[in-house]
């Protein structure tokens, strides 16, 4: 996509902000600075067609509002981190609230997204995407064209390599595939496979034939992280993508499909911390939380935990590089 928005148009996503940010930081720095990383939602990308997804829309401002009892403590020990959130620096990420998507309109959804995010890598910052559906990494990824070479850390329930399902080729099944067609994507490491969904035998040979490693969440749970983490290159440029179910369910409900035996907060928070040490994250999403599935909003405390940790990571890698 050749026409990025300008600066104004990131700093005014949608026209109606969310009343609250993420842990109340500010929709744009004093005096213009530049910040290190640029939260912003979006509720759809592209949705299947009869397939009700409507939900999803409320999942950044969930996200949000579950952020607000640590706003306080912005500057506080934070024991996942190992100290305060911004480790002694001003607030240098910002909120610019949500995109304007909508259920059905897939062309359109994508365009907003990758145009937003080309803009955000345009001022040198860090795009942050909360979501909403799966296939909101599609385009997220296709921004980062200009910024390869690029490897995706998946953590999902799921291998997402589906050509096309129900005639759509950009759905929430299809991520990785459509990944592994651009040209600026490297390689691919898929972290909390199990169970069962929508990929068949030929998926997985597809993925295998590209060389996508395949680490399950049985993997995780013998080995431990390690067994991830040496597969993403020392020094690579990486985007997290993080779907939710890739998290166990008895801690992250909210999702659209439960499946038994996920990771855990820790060893996801880890994964994200030893990426972050590792490599150089280049750009993270998080998505498929899905609020009406979500028990006494302990997802959207999850959820927000998960993105504290991300831009704690995001923060740590540019003091220590």
């Amino acid at each position: 996509m050749s026409d990025a928005p300008s600066s104004d148009h990131i700093q005014n996503a949608e026209p109606q902000k969310p009343e609250l940010t993420f842990l109340g930081l500010p929709a744009q720095l004093p005096n213009g600075a530049t910040p290190k990383a640029v939260i912003f939602g979006a509720g759809h990308g592209s949705t299947y067609p009869g397939k009700d997804s409507s939900g999803y829309a409320g999942a950044a401002n969930a996200i949000r509002a579950a952020s607000q009892e640590d706003a306080p403590l912005i500057t506080h020990w934070d024991f996942d981190l190992g100290g305060p959130l911004f480790n002694g620096e001003d607030a240098s990420c910002i909120d610019i609230g949500n995109l304007a998507t909508m259920m059905g309109d897939n062309a359109q959804n994508r365009e907003k997204v990758e145009a937003t995010t080309r803009n955000i890598l345009a001022q040198s910052a860090i795009p942050i995407l909360l979501g909403g559906d799966d296939s909101l990494p599609i385009p997220f990824f296709n921004a980062f064209a200009d910024h390869g070479p690029i490897w995706i850390v998946q953590i999902d329930a799921h291998m997402d390599w589906r050509d096309e399902l129900h005639g759509e080729k950009f759905g929430y099944s299809s991520p990785m595939r459509r990944a592994s067609e651009m040209p600026h994507i490297s390689g691919i490491v898929q972290i909390g496979l199990r169970s069962v969904g929508s990929a068949r035998p030929q998926e997985i040979a597809d993925a295998q034939a590209f060389g996508s490693r395949l680490v399950t969440a049985r993997d995780i749970h013998q080995h431990g992280i390690e067994t991830a983490l040496a597969h993403i290159p020392a020094g690579a440029k990486v985007i997290i993508t993080l779907d939710c179910d890739g998290l166990d369910p008895t801690i992250m409900p909210g999702v659209a499909a439960r499946t038994p035996g996920g990771l855990t907060y820790m060893q996801v928070i880890d994964l994200i911390a030893g990426i972050g040490k590792r490599t150089r994250i280049a750009g993270f999403d998080l998505v498929e939380f899905y609020p009406p599935n979500d028990m006494d909003g302990i997802s959207a405390l999850v959820a927000s935990r998960l993105l504290v940790n991300a831009i704690g990571a995001i923060v740590r890698q540019d003091q220590e590089g």
